[in-house]
């Protein structure tokens, strides 16, 4: 299940001037861009880990909220954290969720999108895009993208995704929870640091 939470944010990556879009016209265009950028990479389905890693950081991360991400997974221990634990947590779970992307993009083959009849109120800040993954021969996956404006004239970007009725954010909660138990903030920084070398080292 994780496998699909991770691979779905790389399916919303995006091109220059998408973030002005609606979001139900965002996700439609940016998801269409990625996969036909992927089925075009010959690096790419090769498993170029270098490659991976680069398109996530440049297409991925302008796209999304990770300082609301990471308040929303570390959930009520956020308020234990000093400013400076928040900007730490918020930069090494951008970076684990950066070299997670890279490890599930290599699983992508011939997938295709659906995109789900989409409703929203003029003044909306908080939207929700439902599309389904297909595989041939399988089942389709519910992917459930929340996105928000955080202010006038600010761009809609991503601050967590459901799949199959499992939030991304809340899927990390369980695990933050124990480490912060067992160490406090600063544990579950290093549990994260500890995390990202390891997927670092793998990656090379």
């Amino acid at each position: 299940m994780k496998r699909w939470l991770l691979l779905s944010l790389m399916l919303f990556c995006a091109a220059a001037g998408a973030q002005d879009a609606a979001p139900d016209a965002l996700v439609r265009t940016v998801t269409d861009d990625v996969l036909a950028a992927m089925r075009a990479d010959k690096d790419i389905q090769k498993g170029s880990s270098g490659k991976t890693v680069a398109l996530v950081e440049n297409k991925v991360l302008p796209y999304f909220n990770f300082d609301r991400m990471t308040a929303l997974a570390v959930g009520r221990d956020w308020n234990k954290a000093t400013p400076q634990q928040k900007k730490q947590l918020a930069n090494l779970f951008q970076n684990l969720l950066v070299r997670t992307y890279s490890n599930a993009l290599s699983s992508y083959r011939d997938q295709t999108v659906r995109y789900k009849p989409f409703s929203m109120k003029p003044g909306d800040t908080d939207a929700l895009v439902r599309t389904e993954v297909v595989k041939p021969g399988g089942r389709p996956i519910q992917l459930d993208y929340s996105l928000e404006k955080s202010g006038p004239g600010s761009a809609w970007k991503v601050y967590d995704v459901v799949v199959s009725g499992v939030s991304l954010v809340t899927n990390y909660r369980d695990t933050f929870a124990q480490e912060v138990r067992k160490g406090g903030i600063d544990g579950l920084i290093q549990s994260l640091a500890d995390k990202n070398k390891t997927l670092e080292k793998g990656q090379k």
